[in-house]
């Protein structure tokens, strides 16, 4: 992704804030959004115990006669 950017400078010429178009900002926000997801995803399957796979966990329920 290629994004334009102008930046704010102070009397000094220090860059102090940068302005960007809003369709960039939103696509910004939706990929940091994104990554927080996987992040969230790998902490999860990494404090997982005691995980069941689907089809196991189906397999015990049956087996067990709670579902069909």
């Amino acid at each position: 992704m290629v994004i334009r950017t102008e930046y704010l400078i102070d009397q000094k010429g220090k860059r102090k804030s940068v302005v960007l178009p809003i369709r960039n900002y939103v696509k910004l926000l939706e990929y940091l959004e994104d990554m927080e997801d996987a992040l969230d995803l790998k902490k999860a399957k990494k404090d997982a115990k005691d995980f069941i796979d689907f089809r196991k966990f189906t397999t015990k329920l049956k087996k067990q006669g709670r579902i069909q």
